[in-house]
Parts: structure tokens; C-alpha cells; sequence
């Protein structure tokens, strides 16, 4: 696992190297039972979760000192990588599924990570934490246009909204969301990963309030995207 983390440019300690294969190790357990994923092959998941969760910050050098939201975390990708690799981040994970989120809860506790765990739509809970964080993030949830309005609620002015995308993915076709929701697209990168997996890393800037009809209902957001 240390050697895979090295080609992709990432020294992890010994406490860290033992932290993700006890998160292997439980993933891979707990999915016997509740439905967190499909990859379950042990080089697969530190590629494709575990790398692919934390490159994008190595490239952008957060300082680790951040508080963030994980918007529709899932399984805990990227917060989970994300606390092993810098444990000073302050953490907030959403998720509109209880039995997900009792499986992230259990998953902090024995890796002995600090985070917030909330079951709530991500579009409800942006109306009441508005402009409550550094960054928010989010991999593979949405399209960037509905990701967007889903996320950027959460961002102070001055910080980021950072999205994992598929290089399938056209970030253009969210400017207009960008910019009403108070953002400005700040840069688009495709890069690979290890296993020579393409990835597309784009980030928005927060410049502005994002006004307080938004986020929407879900129903709206998804049948008019803005």
C-alpha cells in the first residue's frame, strides 16, 4: 500500500498505513451486510478510494487545518482518506442514508478519526449551514450543474468548492450555476491516477453570498437545473 501511495507522489506514515487497512479491512466486512460499494479487491480500493480521495488536496496543498463538508459521502470518500491524511481537518459528513451513516460512525470510531456525522439531504442542510466552510466537496454525487447548487450554500466567501469528477464530464455546462450561486470556476485539472486512471479536478471559488432562495428542493433542482 506505502508503494502506491508513493507513485502517486503521497508519503503516508506507519499509523496511516495501518489506519487505511483497517478501513480496508471494515469496508470490506460491513459491505457483507449493507451496500457501500462494488470495489472490494484490495489494490482497487486504495487506487480508486483511497488515492483517488486524497490526490486532488495533495495537488491543491490545503493547509490541513480546514473545516469541510462532504456532501452525499457515501461509503466516507473523500472525508474519510482525507482525515487519515491531514487529521487536523475539521469534518462534516452528510448523508441522506441512516444506514450509511451508522456505518461512518462506526468507521471514525475505530480509526479514531474526529468528524461530525449528519443524516440530512444535503439540499436541506444547506439552507441552515449556510457559508459555515472553508471547502466543500463531493465525489461522483451529481452532474456539476446540480452538484454545484447542492454544494456551494455550504462555502464561506473566499473559500472553495471542490469537485472529483470523470474526465467524461463537460465543467463548462455548469458556469451559469457557478455564477448565479455566487461561485467563479476557478480552474479545471485532468490528471491520472497510479493505475493510470483518468480524473478531472475542478474548483470553484466562493466570491459571493449565494443568495437565499438557493439551494432548492431537490424535485426543482433536478428538473430545472440552473
Amino acid at each position: 500500500m506505502t508503494e502506491m501511495f508513493k507513485k502517486a507522489g503521497i508519503d503516508i506514515s506507519e499509523r496511516q498505513r495501518e489506519q487505511f487497512q483497517t478501513l480496508f479491512e471494515f469496508m470490506v466486512e460491513y459491505n457483507k451486510n449493507v451496500n457501500l460499494t462494488s470495489i472490494t479487491e484490495f489494490e482497487d480500493v486504495v487506487q480508486k478510494h483511497f488515492i483517488d480521495s486524497v490526490l486532488p488536496f495533495y495537488m491543491l496543498k490545503i493547509s490541513g487545518e480546514e473545516t469541510f463538508i462532504d456532501v452525499g459521502t457515501g461509503a466516507g470518500y473523500p472525508s474519510l482518506p482525507l482525515l487519515i491524511c491531514f487529521p487536523n481537518l475539521r469534518a462534516t459528513l452528510c448523508d441522506s442514508l441512516a444506514k450509511r451513516c451508522t456505518y461512518l460512525e462506526l468507521a471514525c470510531e475505530k480509526l479514531g478519526l474526529n468528524a461530525e456525522i449528519v443524516h440530512a439531504r444535503s439540499e436541506e442542510l444547506g439552507r441552515t449551514r449556510r457559508e459555515r466552510y472553508n471547502f466543500a466537496t463531493a465525489r461522483a454525487v451529481a452532474a456539476m450543474p446540480i452538484l454545484t447548487e447542492l454544494c456551494l450554500s455550504f462555502v464561506k466567501v473566499g473559500g472553495r468548492f471542490i469537485a472529483l469528477k470523470s474526465v467524461n464530464e463537460d465543467i463548462g455546462l455548469a458556469k451559469k450555476a457557478i455564477k448565479i450561486l455566487g461561485g467563479e470556476l476557478e480552474s479545471v485539472n485532468d490528471y491520472l491516477l497510479p493505475n493510470g486512471d483518468e480524473r478531472r479536478l475542478a474548483v470553484v471559488k466562493k466570491i459571493s453570498q449565494t443568495p437565499t432562495k438557493y439551494p432548492r428542493s431537490y424535485a426543482n433542482i433536478t428538473k430545472k437545473p440552473l
